[in-house]
């Protein structure tokens, strides 16, 4: 299947990708990727550099035609997201993407496909290996660590580029050209508990939640996706205007940039209860079915009897648990009062583990608004730590400000409006790009960021437009050979 995607339109960018996702690219173990990376610069005579985190860089001089324009930064992350559908068996560390084409569409089979952020590598790979491609002097800029906290960027040396123009290419619209982002942080709330033994006249149930649509928990974070671990939970609180409960057990969600697609929770209840609680359940099913037909279609709600759990919460921690989970902010928090249409301020609840006495959820918040961030998160933590959990704030980074006035932006407006006779739409997007970071070491540098066409990034769902990459690649090239000379 994946020689079938290396055949594709452009060849320059698909045989690439190709080859950069038959290798392991985790976050935080990018080591083979960029090991591939320096082999690559080798095979095509280019210097390369790594700084102290792990960030590579790879320099190529200009074309002839070229020398006396800017220099130029070429700029993706080399990790991707790692999710896949519960029924797939499939080891992201040890084995390469398994992709298809459908109906003009690059996909994976059951698991994140890897385009964010591996077709804009593989473009850049593309421009790298040419020797027929007009270009001015280029800093090839590969981050390492951008799903997870973005640590590459913020570790980035001040020193590695000399470049004037940044061209960042992980926006995911083929029709947009980007020049501002939020910035972000991650809460990370956590106990340990002292469990009680379950009494002999309780029962267990295990309920599962899946199906749903998933996707990028800032770009899509609007789109009113269902999580999953918020659904679950105000199951929960259902259940318990029934009966008492006690948590046995939880595991929902998963990477903290993704929207949660799955949770189960183990739970007890008394035994004269089940018949009532299972019916209960019946119904929420066949309602949230309905409520989310038109976003999570595929939404499903199991509840099995299961045999025994040696240990659980007691009825009080479990009730206050599920208040706080269900007061917890989670999507859209404010719009932008500036920018019609822009998220201002989220939230994504994305992870809930409890076993073995220790309980640990993450979020991740985003705003555009460094103040607004703050205090979101602060409403977070303190939904939990006035009930005795203990809330860490790590991974900050900053918002990209947007400068409507750039040269470079006004270049690539003018160069895509030439070449497709319409004007791109230029906008700021609620997702971690690493511009603004990356600005904060190199002040001075003009930044866009544009890309293909990639749906449901972040999930199993993500897909590559065939066609959009064509496009891309036309307006990738424009961009390259109209950047203005040095002054």
């Amino acid at each position: 299947m994946n020689s079938q995607v290396s055949k594709l339109e452009p060849t320059s960018i698909w045989r690439n990708f190709v080859s950069l996702n038959n290798v392991p690219r985790p976050s935080k173990k990018e080591d083979k990727i960029v090991n591939f990376l320096i082999k690559f610069a080798e095979n095509n005579n280019l210097r390369h550099s790594l700084d102290d985190i792990g960030n590579l860089v790879i320099f190529k001089d200009a074309t002839s035609d070229m020398v006396d324009r800017k220099t130029i930064v070429l700029q993706s992350h080399v990790d991707m997201v790692h999710e896949k559908n519960q029924d797939v068996q499939f080891n992201f560390e040890e084995s390469g993407i398994e992709m298809y084409v459908e109906s003009g569409w690059v996909k994976a089979k059951g698991t994140t496909l890897g385009a964010d952020n591996g077709l804009g590598v593989a473009a850049i790979m593309g421009i790298l290996e040419s020797s027929k491609i007009s270009h001015p002097k280029i800093e090839a800029l590969f981050t390492i660590d951008e799903e997870t906290g973005m640590t590459g960027a913020l570790n980035l040396s001040d020193s590695i580029l000399n470049g004037k123009i940044l061209l960042n290419l992980d926006t995911e619209e083929d029709d947009e050209i980007c020049i501002g982002c939020a910035g972000g942080i991650d809460i990370t709330v956590s106990k340990k508990f002292q469990l009680e033994t379950p009494r002999a006249d309780q029962s267990f149930l295990k309920i599962t939640i899946d199906g749903l649509t998933g996707g990028h928990s800032g770009a899509e974070i609007h789109k009113g996706l269902g999580n999953a671990n918020k659904i679950l939970f105000s199951v929960l609180a259902e259940i318990s205007t029934l009966c008492s409960l006690n948590i046995c057990e939880i595991s929902g969600g998963g990477l903290r940039n993704a929207i949660p697609r799955e949770c189960s929770v183990a739970i007890s209840i008394n035994n004269n209860k089940t018949d009532e609680v299972q019916k209960l359940l019946s119904q929420i099913n066949l309602q949230t079915q309905k409520d989310l037909k038109s976003t999570d279609p595929n939404f499903s709600l199991i509840s099995i009897i299961v045999d025994f759990y040696d240990s659980q919460l007691n009825s009080l921690d479990s009730s206050a648990l599920i208040n706080a989970i269900n007061d917890c902010p989670n999507g859209v928090y404010k719009m932008s009062n500036s920018i019609d249409g822009l998220v201002e301020t989220s939230n994504n609840l994305a992870n809930i583990q409890f076993k073995n006495s220790e309980l640990l959820l993450t979020c991740l918040t985003r705003s555009s608004v460094e103040i607004s961030k703050m205090e979101l998160s602060a409403k977070i933590s303190n939904i939990f730590t006035k009930i005795g959990y203990k809330c860490s704030l790590s991974g900050g980074y900053p918002g990209w400000e947007p400068n409507i006035n750039s040269e470079t932006l006004k270049n690539a407006i003018s160069s895509y409006t030439r070449l497709f006779t319409n004007k791109p739409k230029v906008n700021v997007i609620h997702a971690g790009l690493e511009c603004g970071i990356i600005g904060s070491h190199y002040p001075n540098m003009e930044m866009i960021s544009f890309g293909p066409t990639i749906l449901g990034a972040h999930s199993p769902d993500e897909r590559a437009s065939v066609k959009s990459t064509q496009k891309f690649w036309i307006f990738f090239k424009e961009i390259l050979k109209n950047i203005p000379k040095s002054n």
